[in-house]
């Protein structure tokens, strides 16, 4: 039996923000289930632009609320966020703009031929939950974009192209036209159909036996 090409495979869509604790969790669930579903389904994930534009704010702004939700993040989703992490909220200056790491987001899915955003989405909230780096200084992703055997170089010039920019801004409309109410929210599209299959977090048996069921609806 020939394998069935990329193109045709019905599409998880991970929409998801950089900032977002909850997606920080998320995706170590979405990459078992990369994995698990090999050559059933492909992943794609979009940014969602949480805290773009006039949402954009100091991390100071919503400390508060982030404080009081780490623990539970952690409880569900077995994720941890570091002490340098907490050293920047408590600290309330740095600047969250959601726009940053969607660029960067944006370049790997044009530059990476294997397949690799999802494990690059990871690693950008590792820098930011874990290690409590800047998101907005291109430096930042040095090493993650070094670790997938990309050029940096050309990573970083299309990172300030008013272009990439532009694009960005399209993918949180496009995003915002789904009818997103928050992050994550992950969709398998079939042909014409679509399924929403998560609102919020979900363990990884939960989300695979639903994903199991809609592919199943889906090939009927």
């Amino acid at each position: 039996m020939q394998p069935t090409p990329a193109s045709d495979l019905p599409e998880l869509l991970y929409l998801y923000d950089a900032y977002c604790g909850w997606c920080y969790g998320t995706s170590p669930v979405m990459q078992r289930v990369q994995t698990d579903f090999a050559g059933r389904l492909t992943i794609s994930v979009l940014s969602g632009g949480m805290l773009a534009g006039e949402q954009a704010e100091s991390i100071g702004a919503g400390w508060g609320y982030i404080e009081g939700a780490m623990p539970q993040v952690e409880r569900a989703t077995g994720v941890q966020f570091g002490e340098a992490y907490k050293q920047l909220g408590a600290a309330g200056t740095y600047f969250q703009d959601s726009e940053a790491p969607a660029r960067a987001l944006y370049i790997v899915r044009q530059l990476d031929a294997h397949g690799r955003v999802l494990d690059f989405a990871h690693a950008v909230q590792q820098a930011l939950f874990m290690r409590g780096e800047d998101l907005n200084d291109v430096h930042t992703y040095e090493p993650l974009v070094q670790a997938l055997n990309l050029d940096f170089r050309e990573f970083a010039r299309r990172f300030a192209l008013p272009e990439t920019g532009a694009a960005v801004r399209r993918e949180f409309e496009a995003v915002a036209r789904i009818g997103v109410q928050g992050f994550p929210t992950i969709i398998l599209r079939s042909g014409s159909q679509g399924y929403v299959l998560s609102r919020g977090f979900q363990p990884y048996d939960v989300f695979a036996r639903n994903l199991t069921d809609a592919l199943a609806q889906a090939a009927e």
